[in-house]
């Protein structure tokens, strides 16, 4: 991903809260000699430095995935820029946070990790529910999934949120941000 310096996001902290807050990504990997991307929910292990997820098993990515060196993409919210918020010249562009993740992947079918993934998915995405739907399936349903973990090798994380333009033109983008409804982006602005 390309990344001018004044976009790039190193702390590792932040980043693996924009992780965890936007687990939600593509799986991008080679198929014979097809690029295939699967959009899936990821667990991140910061310390282990690992993503894991699952697949459908009809989905044939996962059968030539074993050892392949793979790309996980997450994004944030996002949203077009006028240049008529700003007081000086600019040009139309996007705001937005995104993270790049490379890593080998390994597939697993071991049944005890994968309720494991899918307990951990369902509750981390139940929680705000308002009646939270409580794990009810039988072991056999599991055998229609396979599990994808990622080693992570390297992450890249960008949040294009116009720290290259004055602090005037940063504050009218927040503030039309936040009346056209991008809260969390306009929010974003804050912490860059």
């Amino acid at each position: 991903m390309y990344i001018p310096k004044h976009f790039e996001i190193i702390d590792e902290t932040e980043i693996g809260r924009f992780i965890e807050a936007n687990s939600f990504g593509q799986l991008i990997s080679l198929h014979d000699t097809a690029i295939v991307s699967t959009h899936m929910p990821f667990l991140f292990d910061a310390g282990g430095r690992v993503l894991i997820g699952h697949l459908a098993k009809a989905n044939p990515q996962w059968q030539q995935i074993q050892k392949q060196k793979v790309l996980v993409t997450l994004q944030g919210e996002h949203t077009y820029v006028s240049p008529s918020w700003y007081e000086s010249t600019g040009v139309p562009t996007w705001n937005y946070q995104a993270v790049h993740i490379e890593g080998t992947a390994q597939s697993f079918t071991d049944s005890k990790k994968l309720k494991h993934v899918v307990d951990t998915l369902t509750a981390a995405n139940e929680s705000s529910c308002q009646n939270p739907w409580e794990p009810d399936y039988t072991a056999s349903m599991l055998h229609g999934i396979v599990g994808i973990e990622i080693t992570i090798t390297s992450i890249q994380c960008k949040f294009k949120l116009s720290q290259n333009r004055s602090l005037q033109d940063q504050s009218n983008v927040q503030e039309q941000l936040a009346h056209s409804g991008y809260k969390a982006l306009a929010k974003a602005m804050n912490k860059s």
